[in-house]
Order: structure tokens, then sequence, then C-alpha cells
């Protein structure tokens, strides 16, 4: 049998293979890193607190960092969260970070030392405000909590800025009307299990580790924020419009929850940078924030919600160059 093609058979064939290897190239370039080698060097990363979601994140992604840029030493460092993480990049001491929008914008409003040179790279996603008392507390509302014992997260935390905020909403001085305690997730959940605090705030992705292993030993509430308190709150002006209302949802922390959902309010989350950190770094540091989500939202099951359709909205800063060039290669 002869082996030779028909003329419009070989042509035909021979269209259809350099199809195949135009999109085998185009699959190759969406799959495989930027550039022909990836970045070295060394950035320092700021967290936050022990048993908080910015530790579990950061360190997940510089697990996935790791792998696409196999010459760059991460570092993390923890912290006591939003507040220092924006002062730290800011600043210079540190390169990336995780911050809440608010304090970000708070940092910027109040001229913090380099608060112009502040660039975004991706929004990843809502932190959930947590109002938690014991489930046979007295407390009902924000105002009840005047003249109890309350942990308002650490000095230089964005729980610290949100509780300050939402105590003011209800007429309460958290340094007057209340016992107030600089206790973070890494101590509040023991210290109210032990009795020693009538109520902690908490800002944080669903669900934070703390709570969960809290949930597994002890009963608690999460006390109401409705939609009107938020409002109030808007009022106040600053930075406050980044909060929005919004429901815990009856899946986080099942075991205490009943599948009830409270109302509450969220702010979104935002990694940051400075303008003078090298285009080409940033840019696979954004791809890698995007391409690894499923990964790390397999234990920080916020991330999930990390999106490239909507890590491009990184309000209140621009965003920095090389994240944008990085947007703009997958645009559809």
């Amino acid at each position: 049998m002869s082996m030779v093609l028909p003329r419009i058979g070989r042509r035909r064939a021979l269209q259809g293979a350099a199809s195949g290897l135009v999109a085998f190239g185009l699959l190759l370039w969406w799959l495989l890193p930027l550039g022909e080698d990836p970045p070295g060097g060394s950035i320092t990363f700021s967290t936050g607190t022990p048993r908080g979601v910015y530790q579990k994140y950061g360190t997940l992604l510089r697990n996935a960092l790791s792998k696409d840029m196999p010459e760059l030493k991460v570092r993390l460092m923890t912290s006591d969260g939003s507040q220092e993480n924006v002062a730290r990049v800011a600043t210079g001491e540190v390169d990336f970070t995780i911050a809440a929008a608010d304090a970000v914008e708070t940092y910027e409003l109040n001229n913090g030392p380099g608060a112009d040179r502040l660039r975004g790279v991706a929004r990843l996603y809502d932190d959930y405000v947590h109002l938690v008392v014991p489930r046979d507390s007295d407390i009902d509302s924000v105002s009840d909590l005047r003249g109890k014992r309350v942990a308002i997260g650490l000095p230089h935390s964005g729980v610290r800025l949100i509780a300050t905020r939402v105590l003011r909403t209800a007429g309460i001085d958290a340094q007057e009307d209340i016992t107030p305690l600089a206790d973070g997730i890494d101590t509040g959940p023991n210290r109210l299990k032990r009795g020693e605090i009538d109520a902690f705030f908490w800002s944080g992705g669903l669900p934070t580790d703390g709570l969960q292993q809290l949930a597994d030993t002890f009963e608690f509430r999460l006390v109401p924020i409705d939609a009107d308190f938020v409002s109030e709150m808007h009022r106040q002006g600053g930075a406050t419009h980044f909060y929005r209302a919004t429901n815990m949802p009856e899946s986080a922390y099942g075991t205490v929850r009943n599948g009830t959902t409270v109302p509450t309010m969220a702010v979104s989350n935002v990694l940051i940078t400075r303008t003078d950190m090298d285009p080409e770094l940033t840019e696979w540091v954004t791809r890698t924030v995007i391409n690894s989500r499923d990964n790390i939202g397999d234990d920080v099951h916020s991330a999930q919600l990390v999106d490239v359709r909507t890590a491009i909205y990184t309000d209140p800063v621009p965003l920095h160059d090389g994240a944008r060039r990085y947007y703009r290669s997958v645009k559809p």
C-alpha cells in the first residue's frame, strides 16, 4: 500500500500539525512561569500573629514562591497585624505584606512616612469582624461591653483599629469605659475560656484557626453588628467606608453556631509592596499569588476567593507596575 498522502490530505495534515504546535506553544506560555529565568535574591514578608490567617497564608505563599522561584529566599516576620504591616512596607523594613484596606488608607490619611510609595499587588480576601463572648454571657450588643474586660487587639493591629471604631460608634471610649486588654488571636481565646476576659474582638478570614480550635472545646457566641450599626460607623468618615455589612456564614465555626448566621461587617485585604520593588519580581509574585489560590485554599479557606478578575482592585493604593504587567498578560 502506498504511504504517499493525497496532495489535499497532506496540506491539511501539515496545517493541522502547525495549528497544534501553535496551540501547544500557547499552552506552555500560559503554564510556565514568566521569562526564561526566575528572579532570585531575597525578600522579607510581614505576616501577623501566630494562629492568625496572615501568618498561615504567608507560610503557604512562601512555599509556593519557592517552587516558582527556587533562587528566591523569602523571610517571614510576625507582626501585630495590619497597622504594623503597612508601616513596615512603607518605611522599607519589609518588602511585601498583607493588610486590611482600612489600615492602609488610615496610614495614608495620617501621612505616615513613605505612604506615597505604597503600591498594590492583589486584592486577596475579606476579613470578618468577630466579637466573641461565652455562650452564657449577658453581652448581647456592642453597647453591653461598657464596664467589661475586653480584648481589643494588639497595639499596632488592624483589630485594634476596628475595635476602637466599633466601640466609638456605640458611645464607648476604649480607654475609659471598658477595661481594655491587648490580646490577639494567639492569647484571646484561651483567656476567654479561662474567664479572664469578658469578650474579645478579632478580624480575620474564615475560619480562623484560633477560633476553630476554641470552638472544639468551648461554647461561645458571636455578638451581632448589624447593617444599621455599620451605616452609623460610616458617618465617622476616614477609612470607615471600607467596612461593609454582611453575615457571618453559618458554616463558620459550625460546632457552636447551630446553623445560624450572625450579622457583622467585613473589610478587604490587599497584598502590598512599594514603588521601588523590582517590576519583574513583582510580576512573578503576582502570578504565583493567583496560580497558588487552590493549593493555599485547601488550608486557608478564605484564600479560595482570590480571583484574577477582582485581584486588580487594590484600593486604596494603585497597582505596582509589575502587577499591572501580569494582569495585562492574562486579560481576555
